[in-house]
């Protein structure tokens, strides 16, 4: 069991030959993926939805402790910018929720350009709140977004830590503490560039004492591009002493 609730994982479940022996050689790519790693973050669902049958089949192929994180979709965040998109809102939850008590955290990435207004945002976390209890993480890029985490501490939404850093404060997780999630996106090339060992040593540390204090804690690498994010996941899981 997951004691500590904190998970590693990366952006999608691809397993790049380079890491062939640290997993195993049967099942799908999500089945052996979810036996080495506990959480993966699904971003497939910001450009398009998935049936309810395919959430359900991925839920039936991992363990217990096996936790999803599920992105949120640009036709809510980046067309519709979180206004007139409750029917939106409502066929996404009705899809990702046959993951069931697989479901760890619904992910709402922001667009650069969406600045913070109440008038927004409110009804938006107001709707979610009212259709899904479940643990919420956002990652605005806008910087008037600092103005935001007495909004977010009331819908108990966190907001992610993130590599590298757009906003003044979003170098460390912020918002709501009942959650904490690091987003690492490669650095100094977003999405491509690979960590290097102290580099993740020292965030290893930053992320143990935030699972000391007892709040559910995610780690995911999003610099997939050309397949570093699944070596600094299975480094940082050792780092963590799983």
């Amino acid at each position: 069991m997951n004691a500590r609730q904190l998970y590693v994982g990366c952006a999608g479940w691809t397993l790049g030959r380079e890491y062939g022996s640290e997993f195993e050689t049967v099942g799908s790519h999500l089945e052996r993926y979810s036996r080495r790693l506990d959480a993966v973050e699904i971003n497939s669902s910001f450009y398009r939805s998935h049936r309810p049958a395919t959430y359900k089949r991925w839920a039936s192929s991992v363990g217990s402790d096996f936790r999803f994180s599920v992105k949120m979709p640009k036709s809510i965040t980046h067309e519709c910018r979180l206004e007139n998109c409750f029917d939106l809102l409502d066929s996404f939850l009705s899809e990702c929720g046959e993951l069931g008590g697989h479901l760890g955290c619904l992910l709402v990435q922001l667009p650069p350009s969406l600045v913070y207004d109440t008038r927004r945002t409110s009804p938006f976390f107001e709707r979610l709140r009212a259709r899904f209890s479940g643990h919420v993480v956002i990652e605005p890029r806008h910087p008037t977004w600092i103005e935001a985490d007495r909004l977010l501490i009331e819908h108990k939404i966190a907001r992610a830590a993130v590599d590298p850093p757009r906003m003044d404060v979003d170098s460390s997780p912020g918002g709501w503490p009942g959650l904490r999630y690091w987003r690492l996106h490669g650095s100094p090339k977003i999405y491509y560039s690979d960590y290097a060992q102290g580099w993740l040593e020292e965030k290893a540390a930053q992320i143990v004492s935030s699972a000391i204090e007892g709040s559910p804690t995610w780690c995911i690498f999003d610099n997939t591009a050309q397949g570093a994010a699944l070596g600094n996941a299975l480094l940082m899981q050792r780092l963590l002493n799983r």
